[in-house]
């Protein structure tokens, strides 16, 4: 597991040197390059393998760099057979196959810090080929899980679909984005009712169908199987961390809406997550007139950037019409400031620096608003959900999804930013700066089948948004998130204490605490995912034993050799 202690980047690094964090940036926010294979060492090291499927050498990155593998052997499928011919090759060799789309995630569930270079793993990319998309009907659209969300929802709002939320980056692709119950940020405004094809649950919650690799007894080989979302065996494959291969979808869908997209700096912190029952600017107020919104609390600053998007049929008078995503660029291009400080801090151990940093994105957002004109933002639902780009300020990031009921919304939040205040201030008085990101907070509704539209849709078993069988009246869940460079000292023992707050005071009681898979959870005070109590007992116990071990088995029975999975999933599903 990754261990980011104050000793991982030395200052006599030159690699982490302030010109040198930037190169890195820009390194990370590449394609994976595919070097193609010497052919003789393919067939010495590879014997057997299918011939009409190249082969590459490929190193691995996530997000932020933490997790890497380099000169893995990789291949490109050019459709689901050629995956299929992989996959057994895989089998009958005692490989296994990680899929692997844009790399956009924290958590070791592809790929395990360590990974050898010679290490029987097989990286198989599916955005290379696997992107094909068509309308199924004129609800539903059919796509390859290596399409990314850009991409898809272009697709959809050209044929005047869309989807109620999503996720902010338009780089991840569908089947990453589906294995890890991908979310956005939205509930019914008051007085909204859900629209024909919409959910405001995970993307997960959308499939119809899926198709996937998956053993077959009787042939004696892994084949290619469609699942309904009304079959058993669907439930456990709809969020299936990895341990699957998932070639297409059929997913439902929705007429487009057109999105106003409001930003604002200038409500405090204290007001906006103020005590539930508190007049003024809070941010239930904002759940209730919208429905959809964030917070960004950038460390060791009193004003968030708080996004409350509406539905808006027509533009109105003050908005500016956008025609395309990504419209904060003083986001996805870090000013010259903030990377010299983040530099500075990798660099030079400089860690002190951190209300340093955060007053200059706080301010970098507030003027970034009013220069780009952008506070005030109206198009069809893409142009302001997308927001992300990878050239962004490459952050670490721990994540949780705290199920409760829709009036619990302004509890949750004040009692953990509450908390998470009075911790980094306890730790600033020691001379301590484990956090120099962002508090995100957003707001889903759970996975609800119905709004599949499909008799008998299952719930994805292992999603974060899967409604508790013991307190049905949990409607809603607030996702929270804390973001800090990598290499931060003490970051770990921090984001520990936040987590295990969160997992005592929302322990299934009055509310539940699950992980979000693709960020950092299990936290020890040196590393992450790495917890064996969170990670053997409290993860199973929040989606309930039952409903895990029918997810494992499920899992295990589709892929009873093992080929879709690593030794952190091994761990988990232990």
């Amino acid at each position: 597991m990754t261990d980011r202690s104050a000793n991982n980047h030395r200052q006599e690094d030159p690699s982490w040197s302030r010109r040198g964090f930037l190169l890195s940036a820009a390194a990370l926010a590449a394609v994976p390059v595919l070097i193609a294979a010497d052919p003789a060492v393919a067939a010495e090291q590879l014997p057997d393998f299918p011939a009409d499927v190249a082969l590459y050498r490929s190193a691995y990155r996530n997000w932020v760099g933490e997790i890497t593998a380099d000169g893995l052997w990789a291949c490109a499928p050019t459709d689901p057979a050629q995956a299929v011919a992989v996959v057994n090759w895989a089998w009958r060799h005692g490989w296994r196959v990680r899929a692997r789309g844009s790399s956009h995630g924290w958590s070791p569930l592809t790929i395990t810090e360590g990974t050898a270079s010679d290490a029987p793993v097989l990286l198989v990319d599916t955005a290379s080929h696997l992107t094909g998309l068509s309308l199924d009907s004129d609800s539903a659209v059919r796509a390859g899980t290596g399409v990314t969300l850009e991409a898809l929802l272009t697709y959809l709002e050209e044929h005047g679909l869309g989807v109620t939320a999503a996720p902010a980056p338009g780089d991840l692709t569908l089947g990453g984005a589906l294995a890890i119950d991908a979310h956005g940020s939205a509930v019914p405004a008051e007085g909204e009712q859900r629209l024909p094809g919409q959910t405001y649950g995970s993307l997960s919650n959308r499939i119809l169908s899926l198709t996937a690799v998956v053993w077959d007894e009787d042939s004696g080989a892994y084949v290619l199987r469609t699942y309904d979302r009304d079959e058993a065996d669907a439930a456990a494959l709809l969020t299936h961390l990895g341990r699957a291969l998932i070639t297409e979808v059929v997913l439902r869908v929705g007429a487009n809406s057109n999105l106003r997209c409001v930003s604002r700096t200038d409500i405090p912190a204290g007001e906006l997550f103020a005590a539930p029952g508190s007049d003024g600017r809070t941010l239930a107020s904002y759940l209730e007139q919208a429905g959809r919104v964030e917070a960004i609390w950038f460390a060791f600053t009193e004003f968030p950037w708080l996004k409350v998007w509406s539905v808006e049929p027509t533009k109105p008078l003050t908005s500016r019409r956008v025609t395309s995503p990504y419209n904060y660029p003083f986001s996805d291009n870090v000013p010259t400031l903030v990377a010299d400080l983040a530099g500075r801090m990798v660099s030079d151990a400089a860690w002190y620096l951190a209300p340093v940093l955060g007053n200059a994105q706080l301010d970098a957002a507030a003027l970034g608003l009013v220069a780009t004109l952008s506070a005030d933002i109206w198009g069809p639902s893409k142009n302001t959900l997308l927001y992300i780009k990878p050239t962004t300020l490459r952050v670490t990031a721990n994540g949780y999804a705290v199920l409760t009921t829709r009036d619990q919304v302004q509890r949750v939040v004040s009692e953990f930013t509450d908390h998470y205040r009075e911790r980094l201030t306890a730790y600033a008085a020691l001379g301590r700066f484990p956090v120099n990101g962002t508090v995100e907070i957003r707001v889903t509704g759970l996975d609800d089948p119905a709004e599949a539209e499909l008799d008998g849709a299952r719930a994805p078993l292992l999603s974060a948004l899967r409604a508790s069988d013991a307190h049905p009246e949990w409607d809603t869940a607030v996702w929270l998130d804390i973001l800090t460079l990598p290499g931060t000292p003490y970051a770990e023992a921090f984001l520990r204490e936040i987590e295990l707050f969160l997992l005592d005071s929302h322990d299934g009681t009055d509310a539940l605490t699950r992980v979000e898979w693709s960020k950092g959870w299990a936290y020890t005070d040196a590393a992450v995912w790495s917890d064996e109590e969170v990670l053997g007992t409290a993860v199973p116990a929040s989606f309930g034993e039952a409903a895990w071990g029918q997810a494992a088995g499920v899992l295990d029975r589709l892929d009873p050799h093992g080929v879709f999975g690593n030794a952190f999933l091994d761990r988990l599903f232990d």
